[in-house]
């Protein structure tokens, strides 16, 4: 998986670059937690699925 992913962040209101500041295994599938370089806004996603949309 790569280390950066383009996005939309809602506090930048536009596709920001975001980096990947963490990730584990879970029972689930990979948690993987992301920040926005210009505002630090994140989200998590568990196994492909995005928590910023739910």
């Amino acid at each position: 998986m790569s280390l950066e992913i383009e996005h939309a962040c809602p506090k930048c209101e536009g596709d920001q670059t975001f980096y990947r500041a963490a990730s584990t295994m879970l029972h689930l599938g990979e948690k993987t937690k992301w920040r926005c370089t210009e505002c630090d806004y994140g989200f998590i996603k568990i196994n492909g699925i995005d928590s910023s949309t739910a």
